[in-house]
């Protein structure tokens, strides 16, 4: 053993060890480093008895027990983890491949030999470590993922681990040149590389569910507020009202002691009707429904686009009413758009009738507006390339499913067809 053996080995055990406590999710107080210090003094002390009490090779074989071992330990007790540590450990010991390799390539470009490999190795430790270092809160955040996350990031470091010991350590199998050894890591990438691209669809698909939901409790909130501000303006009115009637009656008594009975009259029939507009229609027995359809009804005609609405609702419905109202509020929306849209082309906008019942414990929701557009559908549900679009089709489409309801999507003699059941 020459001293650059010894320097070397020094080196790769305060690498590892330093990229192990990096990894792992520890808050380093005073008391910690001097704890971690003394533990690596008492590891390093540990190497020196076997390597030199005993033989170098018996050391390199018991270098799981004697290094690894002992670091899990620390840092399971520094950071109050179980699994984490050893997933550190094992990445640290992946990452010293990166040192070794890197000394392989340039002694083999300047046909070095063992000598200038391990000065090469000596000299790479501090560069690479502080670039390791810096990824080093990135690889730290997995340990806050659930425990299969993280050991599905441990796994490619755990294989190597135990390929590289019993096929270099322990064994001469790698050096052998078996095409089933050399091509076993390769083989290992790809079913890790698997597992990632599924996970990444899995994930993917979750965040798809949570961006709908985001955009259903978005539509809720909206709808909310506009119902808020109807609600309000109605008050306002019958609060000006309240305010004028001392003014509506005084004008009142003045025709009808002039004798202007029919003046009196059409200003009651015009005073009735500014409250008639002003008050939510009575659709249904349910409250949100008629609030709903009272707001799309005052939209429409604004529009001037004839809606018909037939309701059956009781006041208890199979689904929350918040959904009932994401569910009717993208359903009306939708027609009522596609009616903008055939004003905008032809010149007239078309109609749209609504038909919804409940029956034995089942909510059946019909929409049937007129349309221009050809409708591109995939799958059974129209799609459309314009940003912002589809999102209302998609809120319809995830509540039929949640309450295990059906929906279909249709388009004949040019109307637009929505049937849903839940």
């Amino acid at each position: 053993m020459t001293p650059l053996y010894i320097c070397n080995t020094v080196a790769v055990g305060l690498f590892g060890i330093v990229l192990s406590a990096a990894f792992c999710n520890i808050t380093w107080s005073r008391r910690k480093v001097l704890e971690m210090a003394l533990f690596t003094l008492g590891i390093f002390l540990l190497q020196a008895v076997v390597y030199f009490g005993i033989t170098p090779e018996l050391g390199q074989y018991l270098y799981p027990l004697h290094t690894h071992l002992p670091l899990i330990l620390i840092l399971c007790l520094l950071s109050r983890q179980r699994l984490w540590p050893v997933i550190s450990v094992l990445t640290a010991y992946l990452c010293c491949q990166l040192r070794r390799w890197l000394a392989l390539l340039i002694v083999e470009l300047c046909a070095g030999g063992d000598a200038m490999q391990q000065a090469v190795e000596l000299a790479l430790t501090v560069p690479l470590l502080l670039l390791l270092l810096r990824a080093a809160p990135a690889v730290r955040s997995v340990s806050q993922y659930p425990a299969p996350i993280q050991c599905q990031f441990g796994i490619i470091p755990a294989v190597y681990y135990a390929f590289d010991y019993l096929t270099r350590v322990y064994t001469n199998l790698l050096s052998s040149g078996s095409p089933t050894v050399v091509e076993f890591m390769p083989f290992v990438c790809s079913v890790a590389y698997l597992i990632f691209v599924f996970r990444l669809s899995e994930e993917q698909r979750a965040r798809t569910y949570l961006e709908q939901m985001q955009n259903s409790l978005n539509l809720q909130v909206h709808q909310a507020v506009r119902e808020i501000e109807a609600m309000r303006e109605s008050q306002n009115k019958t609060r000006a009202y309240r305010h004028d009637l001392r003014h509506h009656l005084q004008y009142l008594s003045a025709c009808l002691e002039n004798g202007q009975y029919t003046q009196a009259q059409s200003y009651i029939r015009s005073i009735s009707d500014e409250i008639e507009a002003s008050r939510v229609t009575v659709y249904c027995e349910n409250e949100a429904a008629n609030l709903i359809f009272s707001s799309f009804a005052g939209r429409a005609a604004a529009k001037g686009i004839p809606l018909s609405i037939h309701a059956e609702l009781p006041h208890a419905l199979p689904l929350t009413e918040s959904d009932l109202c994401v569910l009717l509020s993208n359903a009306l929306e939708n027609a009522l758009n596609a009616c903008r849209r055939r004003a905008e082309q032809i010149g007239e906008s078309g109609s749209i009738e609504v038909q919804t019942y409940e029956k034995s414990g089942k909510l059946f929701l019909q929409v049937v507006n007129d349309c221009v557009d050809t409708v591109r559908f995939e799958h059974g549900i129209p799609v459309s390339n314009q940003p912002g679009h589809g999102i209302g089709v998609r809120s319809i489409c995830a509540i039929a499913e949640r309450y295990g309801g059906i929906y279909s999507f249709a388009v004949q003699n040019g109307r637009f067809l929505l049937r849903v059941s839940l």
